[in-house]
């Protein structure tokens, strides 16, 4: 038996669901506005192939964007999408970087009210509304 989605639940889910697709096409849209820029951060954070990763992160960024817009695998997007804030957060804000500036603290946490937020939509799902049936793997 389903339970039933009041109006401001469904609102509440689909305003979620910007946020997230927001957050990843805003940093997706930088990395394309100057892919070679966010290759040198990546660098500068100690790590090889700094080109090749960028682009990687910004397929990657490209596909949560349109799970979250559409509901499509959502809960294995929002998991993927939570293990790579938290790689994102200790990576380029984590306790090495706290010394030399400690604004990346709050950097560094801000990652984990994210994580929250993306384990609570895995646990929930997209909402009935605005999502499509799609999911990995495939439910009997």
């Amino acid at each position: 038996m389903e339970n039933a989605q009041s109006a401001w639940q469904t609102a509440a889910i689909l305003i979620a669901r910007l946020i997230f697709a927001a957050v990843f096409l805003m940093a997706v849209s930088f990395k394309f506005m100057d892919m070679g820029a966010t290759a040198g951060y990546i660098a500068a954070a100690g790590f090889p192939f700094a080109l090749f990763l960028a682009w990687c992160a910004a397929i990657l960024e490209v596909l949560l964007v349109a799970a979250f817009l559409s509901g499509a695998f959502f809960t294995p997007a929002a998991i993927v999408a939570a293990i790579y804030v938290v790689f994102l957060g200790f990576s380029f804000h984590g306790p090495a970087h706290w010394a030399a500036n400690q604004a990346e603290f709050g950097f560094f946490v801000d990652h984990f009210t994210f994580l929250a937020g993306l384990f609570f939509a895995a646990v929930h799902g997209p909402g009935k509304v605005l999502a499509l049936r799609t999911a990995w793997p495939a439910k009997a």
